[in-house]
């Protein structure tokens, strides 16, 4: 490509417009395997107005560092979070993963972690880049054997990180029961509520029997929640917290050139147009705009689950939240074909089914389409 010379603004966005239509998008319900969705409307007009503004130093966007203390006070609240908690607005959660084990490691200087065989993959990419030792527990039911781990526990382990909704199928671990083991153990825990975290209170405030995740635990240490995914913020927005505030200063580095003194952070710059986003959707949703959400979802999923029954499809196991894995003979053969009728749809190659996820952006109407162009696919 020669680009020695530029070209006018209008083929620009002509080549953009054109570029953007290959793309799948989340308002035509046609996104069946993504965390993500469409960002409402309202975080998409803040994003915008706070486009140029960076976390990384704040003194030069004071507004925008209000905004997120707004952001952090609200969450916390939604955590049950101690008085002492501290909190940093990252990219989302591989970057709050990252930095739980981190904090981990340092805390303790010692170098195993222990987490379930149905962990993020971040988890993965973390322990490479902190020479961690990652001991891995078998999953009974799907969830993280709570009986095997305390086989794991030794001189080396420098924590436990559990999840409270799984990529794969929306699993909720034992967290309870491992707050209370890490508790005795005084063991460094941490929940990965990337997906969970703005969904879980909400379906709870609605009478869903679904187990406590949070600092009300005693036993929490830390927790991440990504706001781009159920928050319906935009991308890249995640949050992470932990039960003390004074824990940063064992990973904070100084920061000479900028305002900031100190950084706990990974990046160094940090969008404040996501700030701006979720401070905004947040206030306006409200929690019980996230709680209608949430339902909204969950009746959604349960409807999903009646038809994919009555086509005679089973699934992997009952959803607790709005994450299905669909039994099908070769699963990544058929979302290839499911691809070809305009379908995207993930092939969970761990558990060897398609996975669907119910998000905010899906429609019902689009679900009876779905499961017909899949009943068609397979009878090819």
């Amino acid at each position: 490509m020669d680009w020695s010379k530029g070209i006018s603004k209008q083929n620009i966005l002509h080549d953009l417009k054109e570029t953007r239509k290959k793309d799948f998008t989340f308002p035509s319900s046609r996104i069946l395997g993504s965390m993500c969705t469409t960002p409402h409307p309202l975080a998409q007009q803040a994003a915008a107005l706070y486009m140029e503004t960076n976390m990384g130093d704040p003194e030069l966007f004071p507004g925008t560092k209000e905004l997120e203390q707004k952001v952090f006070h609200m969450t916390a609240e939604l955590l049950h979070a101690p008085p002492t908690y501290g909190a940093l607005f990252l990219s989302g959660g591989t970057e709050s993963n990252l930095t739980a084990l981190y904090l981990a490691r340092s805390l303790s200087h010692k170098k195993e972690i222990i987490i379930p065989q149905s962990a993020h993959f971040s988890l993965q990419k973390a322990a490479s880049l902190l020479q961690l030792k990652l001991r891995t527990v078998p999953t009974k039911n799907y969830q993280m054997d709570i009986h095997k781990i305390p086989q794991l526990i030794n001189d080396h382990t420098a924590g436990i990180m559990a999840v409270a909704g799984t990529t794969g199928l929306g699993i909720i671990d034992p967290i309870p029961e491992i707050a209370d083991l890490c508790q005795d153990e005084k063991l460094f825990f941490h929940v990965d509520a990337a997906f969970g975290g703005f969904i879980i209170p909400f379906l709870q405030k609605q009478g869903y029997p679904l187990p406590c995740f949070d600092f009300s635990l005693p036993g929490v240490s830390s927790i991440s929640l990504d706001p781009h995914k159920m928050g319906c913020s935009t991308i890249p927005s995640g949050l992470f917290f932990i039960r003390e505030k004074k824990w940063f200063d064992t990973i904070s580095v100084d920061t000479p050139y900028i305002s900031a003194k100190k950084q706990a952070s990974l990046s160094g710059t940090r969008p404040g147009a996501s700030v701006a986003a979720t401070y905004a959707v947040m206030r306006h949703l409200g929690q019980d705009g996230y709680m209608k959400i949430a339902k909204k979802c969950m009746e959604l999923t349960s409807y999903t689950k009646k038809a994919l029954h009555q086509s005679g499809f089973s699934l992997v196991t009952e959803p607790p939240l709005t994450i299905l894995g669909i039994q099908v003979s070769k699963p990544f053969q058929v979302s290839q074909e499911l691809a070809k009728k305009g379908w995207s749809i993930s092939y969970n190659a761990q558990l060897h089914c398609l996975r669907l996820v119910i998000m905010p952006h899906i429609k019902k109407r689009l679900i009876d389409q779905f499961v017909t162009d899949l009943r068609d696919v397979i009878k090819c």
